[in-house]
């Protein structure tokens, strides 16, 4: 089983420091929501894991073993970048078999399958594929990797709403056969709420905090009713924000949930429901 051990992780680029001390631990077989706002220290944190690039301070681990040129703990990692890796005018099907030469574990078949299901045409140059095909192409080559550990940043670039819908079942279906670290680092944060298991928030370059997203949800939860009903009723509550629609109020707040036979909330016709994970996260890493 694979793990990841983060210690005390700084990563500068001259004055500016992308990641502050951050330590953190990942042991367990889940899919992980990798959130933070843009220049949180998301896809630095990514690119340290995978060598990319090289720590200020720190180490990272990849069960017990360095990541630092380090071949065998590498191997086990397959990360999928915003950024373009492969020859322009190479066809997706040699893509798919020129990277099954540098991931011996990766299943072509698996990507043959998985393209045609996408409908991704494999005599198309890369250089043809407009921004959703590139990370389709992306998606499928991370996901036919069989590699133990796998690492997805912003996989849903330019993915209408179909093909992001396959690509859940998709990595559903394949974390289901096959467990393992997924960590996914995305701005939809709704769309994920209800795949990842684990939430992971970073702000400034610190770790925020790492909960289980049931137990994260649970901190709190969403009244909703007519506006001065609502108004009303979170006078005295910690609200971490509100939305409108005509006379209908929805608000966010903090705390044990009241009972539903609680004498205002029956009064007045109120309906309670689960914190919503967005609004959570904004309020987490606002100024």
């Amino acid at each position: 089983m694979s793990t990841i051990e983060i210690s005390n992780l700084t990563k500068c680029y001259g004055k500016n420091m992308a990641l502050n001390d951050l330590s953190l631990d990942i042991t367990e077989k889940k899919i992980y929501g990798l959130l933070g706002r843009n220049g949180a220290g998301k896809t630095t944190l990514l690119n340290l894991m995978t060598n990319k690039i090289f720590p200020t301070h720190g180490e990272i681990k990849v069960d017990s073993e360095t990541v630092f040129e380090n071949e065998n703990a590498l191997r086990k990692i397959y990360y999928m970048t915003e950024k373009g890796l492969y020859p322009e005018d190479m066809k997706i099907k040699d893509i798919i078999k020129w990277s099954s030469e540098f991931y011996p574990n990766m299943v072509p078949s698996r990507a043959f399958e998985l393209a045609e299901k996408f409908d991704l045409d494999l005599n198309k140059k890369y250089k043809g594929l407009s921004t959703g095909y590139t990370s389709i192409l992306k998606i499928i080559l991370t996901l036919s990797s069989n590699a133990e550990i796998l690492l997805f940043d912003e996989p849903l670039l330019g993915l209408d709403a179909n093909h992001r819908d396959m690509f859940y079942k998709e990595l559903i279906h394949h974390y289901g056969n096959t467990p393992k670290i997924i960590i996914l680092s995305t701005h939809l944060i709704e769309e994920v709420a209800d795949i990842i298991e684990e939430v992971i928030i970073i702000k400034n370059g610190k770790l925020v905090l790492k909960k289980t997203t049931e137990n994260l949800l649970s901190s709190g939860y969403t009244i909703s009713g007519k506006a001065e009903d609502v108004d009303a009723f979170i006078q005295d509550k910690k609200v971490i924000g509100t939305d409108t629609i005509g006379r209908f109020k929805y608000a966010y707040v903090l705390g044990t949930p009241p009972s539903k036979e609680n004498d205002q909330v029956d009064k007045m016709d109120l309906e309670i429901t689960k914190l919503d994970l967005q609004k959570l996260f904004i309020q987490l890493t606002n100024s």
